[in-house]
């Protein structure tokens, strides 16, 4: 475990660093966002913060390549160099794509170039146990669109979710750090072999999301922009694709090992059930899915009347109840030990849902004491200034219309 706690170190702190690098230059390369009716942020902001995540990923694996045990594990097979070609291929298209905004056909290029990379130096699934229908064995013919379908999806899912400062980030260690924790114990068991590069595949991407997240976090001082987001999503594809396809002979009490290959559709939730909804809602309303729109996750939390970080925070801890729903099975056997579980799940969808609702109601009634336990409860999450101005002017707005015609 500790030359994983090294390759973290190292990979999280380059991508610090690099990060104030690239805040300071990006200006001058003239990459930056400025904000309009689709964008939530008041001011511009440079972005390409991919670049200095792309820097931690090539140290994390520099690190990899001369510590013991971690450099005979990827000595040892060519895939790490897949890895490491098609992460550079999604870097590649992610800043062309933030400099001058590419059509969607030629980000999709690079999204099945990488696919291709990673299929070429053995960086992918060669099967699939998949419950009641057993372990389905990927011949040659279905091992490359597979893989390609499988990037395309999880990139498209980091990016889309990629709307609020410091979400994709946030979702990303989360779901990495689980993968992580999830793969070791399959190495421990002897379900996946001891040099499987999926555990450090998984802590090199948690470690560059969390190195960056302290500059990203609202008020966000740069953006990873598509070259982060895109990447992020190619690491994800292949630390779950030599994990989740690589489990077939495997046994247990529960479906942790019986199903592996579900465990990813598990801890990416979040980002996937948003892709997913984006994909069917635009298909009803006949529109491009290339097509950006103001109807993601995020921007209904939002509409509910949560603020900007409230907003994150709760989509992070649906990550994390998703994770943790994954990995309990294998610590407890026991149906008991879900309770607790659903028990979150439950609160958490309340506090999503209602919060807003019952916040606005208590406090414009006389219930001192209910309206200062409300306030306490939302003061971590509670919006930023500016967030609160605009509900005010929305509201002044509604009230002018109610009333009588202004001047009378």
């Amino acid at each position: 475990m500790e030359p994983y706690l090294i390759v973290f170190f190292v990979a999280a702190s380059v991508t610090y660093g690099a990060t104030f690098l690239v805040r300071r230059n990006a200006a001058r390369w003239g990459s930056l966002v400025v904000p309009d009716e689709r964008m939530v942020h008041e001011k511009p902001t440079p972005t390409l913060g991919g670049l200095a995540m792309a820097a931690g990923v090539l140290a994390g694996f520099g690190a990899a390549f001369v510590l013991t045990p971690l450099s005979s594990i990827v000595r040892s097979t060519s895939e790490i160099y897949g890895v490491v070609f098609a992460t550079l291929a999604m870097v590649f298209t992610g800043f062309i794509d933030d400099m001058r905004d590419v059509s969607a056909p030629a980000k999709m290029a690079g999204q099945f170039l990488a696919g291709i990379l990673l299929t070429v130096f053995g960086a992918t699934m060669y099967y699939l146990r998949i419950p009641f229908l057993g372990v389905i064995v990927l011949g040659s013919s279905f091992i490359l669109p597979l893989t390609i379908f499988w990037v395309v999806v999880l990139t498209n899912a980091l990016n889309l979710i990629d709307g609020l400062d410091g979400l994709a980030a946030g979702i990303t260690a989360i779901a990495s750090g689980s993968f992580f924790i999830y793969s070791q114990s399959l190495v421990g068991s002897g379900a996946l072999p001891s040099n499987s590069i999926g555990p450090l595949i998984a802590i090199v991407t948690a470690a560059v999301a969390i190195g960056f997240l302290p500059h990203n976090f609202h008020s966000a001082r740069i953006f990873m922009g598509d070259t982060g987001a895109l990447m992020l999503g190619v690491l994800m594809a292949a630390s779950t694709s030599v994990v989740g396809g690589r489990t077939s002979d495997v046994s247990g009490e529960t479906f942790y090992f019986y199903a592996p290959v579900l465990i990813p559709l598990l801890i990416l939730g979040v980002p996937l059930f948003d892709m997913a909804f984006a994909f069917f809602r635009r298909a009803y309303q006949r529109k491009s899915f290339a097509e950006a729109d103001k109807s993601h996750l995020h921007h209904r939390l939002m509409r509910l009347g949560h603020g900007h970080r409230r907003t994150v925070i709760i989509l992070w801890l649906w990550t994390l109840l998703l994770c943790t729903a994954v990995l309990i099975p294998y610590y407890v056997h026991s149906l008991n030990a879900e309770v607790p579980g659903f028990i979150a799940i439950i609160a958490l969808a309340y506090y999503s849902i209602f919060l807003p609702k019952i916040r606005d109601r208590f406090l414009d009634r006389p219930y001192p004491r209910i309206s200062s336990f409300i306030i306490a409860i939302g003061r971590p999450f509670r919006r930023s200034p500016g967030e609160h101005s605009l509900n005010r002017d929305k509201k002044s707005k509604v009230t002018l219309k109610a009333g009588s015609k202004v001047g009378e």
